[in-house]
């Protein structure tokens, strides 16, 4: 028994790679989507309503992890990268089928299409379906989750001043709030858990059309090196 799923949506984010996006939806309010609606759903009908919802689910496809994996166990960031749990216990993007779930902020509809905050989504992620958050039955109150009982600790960031001006540039020219959204992104410590980082190495990534370059001055702080147009 099998189904097959067509995308209602595409999503345009701000992160063009998959490093440095945020693990979990929320944790960097500065990373902004454009959710643009595929036909037949691309018409007002669609989205009546949805002017009096504040955040919304999405379900998505990872369209860049594969077609799905027959793993029981996996090795999730949260806990190291090295200690596996089962599957079903994790939100791994490596799934049985590759489907993830994000609850969103909606900061508004412009022309058809949902202006997005807070998005752990990458560049071009196919949206199966969008459902709005609905807080009497979505925020449980003694919910809990022994394996994630809060937000990882952020590390700190810090700037090299030539960095922190070519930041400011290219935040003018995209209009979009890059400085914050580099601070908070980085502040979850993108490179795996399970290394030592060596002060002497770069690392980079893509958000929207620019790349950041950082290094670790010491293991709990990381500095930028550089933000350039690519």
């Amino acid at each position: 028994m099998g189904w097959e799923f067509e995308p209602v949506a595409v999503v345009h984010s701000c992160f063009a790679e998959k490093f440095a996006i945020p693990r979990q939806p929320l944790l960097a309010p500065a990373a902004t989507a454009t959710l643009e609606l595929l036909p037949p759903y691309d018409q007002p009908e669609a989205l009546e309503g949805l002017e009096g919802v504040s955040h919304l689910w999405l379900l998505f496809v990872f369209h860049a992890a594969g077609h799905g994996s027959k793993h029981l166990r996996v090795r999730p960031p949260r806990l190291g990268g090295n200690q596996r749990i089962g599957v079903f216990a994790s939100r791994a993007t490596h799934r049985p089928n590759p489907i993830g779930q994000s609850v969103v902020r909606l900061e508004g509809i412009v022309d058809g299409r949902l202006l997005l905050s807070g998005v752990d989504l990458l560049d071009g992620t196919p949206i199966l379906d969008i459902k709005p958050y609905v807080p009497y039955a979505d925020a449980i109150g003694d919910a809990h989750n022994s394996l994630a009982p809060a937000p990882p600790a952020p590390i700190a960031v810090v700037w090299q001043d030539s960095a922190r001006q070519q930041a400011e540039i290219q935040q003018q020219r995209l209009d979009q709030p890059l400085v914050a959204l580099i601070e908070q992104c980085l502040a979850q410590d993108p490179k795996p858990a399970y290394q030592t980082p060596d002060a002497e190495r770069e690392y980079g990534v893509r958000f929207w059309d620019v790349n950041v370059r950082w290094h670790y001055p010491r293991p709990e702080c990381i500095c930028v090196l550089g933000v350039e147009p690519v």
